[in-house]
């Protein structure tokens, strides 16, 4: 057990607040700009990306994962309208009661019976469900990985002679999909939304997991929350690197709470340069 393990939680274009000269232009519309930008990621995964060069070595496997949509998904405005028939906003927070009340309708009508008890669901356990601008769509620029970070990871590849593991996550449409571990509603027809526990075992397998991505308030929250409440063994072997993570805007606070509750259960918390240290075998 004594393998050391990074996983990165979705570093994808649309999750990273790209300089104007990082995004692409298309021959059918103006520039292309990531749609759920997370302020400080770009400079989140050049930082991750110099560590993993000067540490390559070192760390003997990578998993990223991939938040990977459909267009039309229930956490995307397509998949609803508002009372009046119009688009419903991105950043909306819809509730059962609110569908209830008609304050929200599918667009689709014979989709309301399951979006109901999708939300019924989510909310039986504490959970509320946010509409977002639509992001990572499949096929997309969006969806790919971060430009610097992705020529690293080939670099690792190189070096080792081994794949960066990848793991897609989002692909069904009736249910948000934060964790790389599991949906928020498992979806009984669909075992990928279910416990992911290849990647599991093979996170606990390892001696040391190293965790990094985005957003910090969310995917990452959400994938070490499940992993925390499945780990068996000494939690402290999770290390979480903090400069190497942000949240969405509006949601610090939800970071900083979820840094604090995964010290609490005894994850350790560390800086990049710390982590460094570690992987050298050296006392912090």
């Amino acid at each position: 057990m004594n393998r050391t393990h990074l996983l990165i939680i979705d570093p994808q274009n649309d999750f990273c607040d790209l300089p104007q000269e990082w995004c692409p232009e298309s021959p059918t519309s103006e520039r292309i700009v990531p749609s759920l930008a997370v302020p400080g990621a770009h400079r989140d995964l050049l930082r991750l990306a110099g560590w993993i060069e000067r540490h390559a070595a070192r760390i003997e496997a990578i998993t990223v994962t991939l938040d990977s949509h459909h267009r039309i998904d229930i956490a995307h405005p397509g998949f609803w309208r508002t009372r009046e028939g119009n688009p419903l906003p991105a950043y909306t927070q819809v509730s059962a009661a609110a569908l209830r009340l008609g304050e929200f309708r599918t667009t689709r009508p014979e989709d309301s019976a399951r979006a109901l008890h999708y939300l019924e669901a989510l909310e039986s356990v504490g959970g509320s469900h946010m509409v977002w601008p639509v992001h990572c769509q499949i096929g997309t620029w969006g969806q790919c990985l971060h430009a610097g970070l992705q020529a690293t990871l080939d670099g690792w590849e190189d070096l080792q002679g081994r794949s960066v593991a990848q793991v897609h996550k989002g692909q069904n449409p009736w249910t948000e999909h934060f964790s790389a571990l599991r949906a928020e509603v498992v979806d009984p027809d669909d075992p990928a939304t279910g416990l992911n526990q290849e990647l599991l075992a093979a996170l606990s397998a390892s001696g040391t997991v190293f965790v990094a991505g985005e957003a910090g308030s969310h995917c990452v929250r959400a994938t070490v929350e499940h992993l925390a409440e499945n780990w068996t063994g000494d939690t402290s072997r999770i290390v979480l690197l903090v400069d190497a993570m942000s949240p969405v805007a509006g949601f610090e606070s939800v970071q900083e709470k979820f840094l604090l509750a995964m010290k609490e259960r005894g994850l350790a918390v560390r800086t990049l340069a710390e982590a460094a240290a570690l992987l050298s075998g050296k006392a912090i």
